[in-house]
């Protein structure tokens, strides 16, 4: 697809998405992006069904889960996309996926309530949602603060805060993950003599890395508020007194 087709998308969202995938492209975002391959490949390859739905600025091809017939990329209008849409208008039907990526789509959007409900719904009962984010208590989270690129323009929202969300929506949070313990140095050398460092927080899975995971599985369509049913008081149980017998006078 074209840009003219999409001429009547909101040119600030074509904007931010554009800045974020050129921020990716370069050496820190392809840096960030390569250390969380790994780890979506690790818990994409658990996952099943007929379709995984990825959303995300990102110019690299998405991580795939082997075991689902097929992958399919939404997005705005810009290479590798296959599916172009608006971030709260996907062409989707309710319950259509059984696995939905959000890979920095919360980071680089304009309404992340409205990406996320978005995203939830096309989710099947039983299904999972990921997404991955900037960690904003990490050094990637501090570099936001002060950057003068696209990361600037990132929302860096809390794992926490984003569990809350899923929750409201009626999804189980089952794992949350933490990776790129490394800080977001452009010198390689730095990064080498860094990467025990970040083998070992890694294993102990400190939650200052740079990016976050939320593996969430849904399980209910929808909430909505449950009736209380009023409980009238019950009486007191009060002891009535016994009858005495006159055995003198009673017949035989």
């Amino acid at each position: 697809m074209t840009d003219k087709a999409f001429a009547q998308a909101d040119p600030d969202w074509l904007a931010l998405i554009s800045a974020a995938r050129e921020w990716l492209s370069g050496p820190l975002g392809q840096f960030l992006l390569d250390e969380e391959r790994r780890m979506l490949e690790e818990e994409l390859g658990r996952f099943f069904g007929g379709y995984l739905v990825h959303y995300g600025p990102s110019a690299q091809t998405p991580p795939a889960a082997p075991q689902v017939q097929r992958n399919v990329r939404l997005g705005a209008p810009l290479p590798g996309v296959e599916i172009v849409c608006e971030e709260q208008a996907w062409p989707l039907s309710e319950h259509a996926a059984d696995v939905v990526v959000l890979q920095h789509g919360l980071d680089f959007c304009l309404s992340p309530h409205g990406l996320l409900r978005e995203a939830a719904s096309s989710v099947r009962p039983g299904g999972h949602l990921l997404i991955v984010g900037i960690n904003p208590w990490s050094t990637w989270g501090l570099r936001h603060v002060f950057a003068h690129d696209a990361l600037r323009l990132a929302r860096c929202i809390s794992p926490s805060r984003v569990g809350d969300w899923l929750n409201l929506l009626g999804f189980a949070l089952e794992k949350r993950r933490f990776g790129c313990y490394r800080p977001p140095l452009a010198s390689t050398a730095w990064q080498a003599r860094l990467a025990g460092w970040e083998r070992r927080a890694g294993h102990w899975q400190l939650s200052g890395g740079g990016f976050y995971l939320l593996v969430a599985r849904k399980i209910a369509v929808g909430l909505r508020p449950v009736r209380q049913v009023r409980r009238e008081p019950m009486g007191k149980l009060v002891p009535l007194p016994m009858a005495k017998v006159n055995r003198r006078n009673a017949e035989p």
